[in-house]
């Protein structure tokens, strides 16, 4: 549900091969994050840095996972209270 250009990147990001590219880009994500009272950078940074750095870091792929499935819970019930 992204936009075109933003769902490519992000889904060349989660490639397997691209481990080298992601973990740099989440951790640059996190620290956007951090500065979310600035103008263009903001909280939605924070946990999209964590995504990417936990398909490679086991330890953070359960909690994300959770959140992933509570977030899309979310924006499900959402759209159902819309129609």
């Amino acid at each position: 549900m992204l936009p075109g250009r933003l769902a490519s990147t992000l889904r060349w990001l989660r490639h397997p091969a691209s481990r080298w590219a992601r973990l740099p880009a989440g951790i640059l994500l996190i620290f956007g994050g951090i500065f979310s009272f600035l103008p263009v950078l903001g909280v939605w940074m924070l946990p999209l840095g964590l995504m990417l750095i936990a398909s490679d870091v086991p330890f953070l792929q359960r909690p994300m996972a959770r959140f992933t499935m509570w977030i899309i819970d979310r924006i499900e019930g959402w759209q159902r209270r819309r129609r």
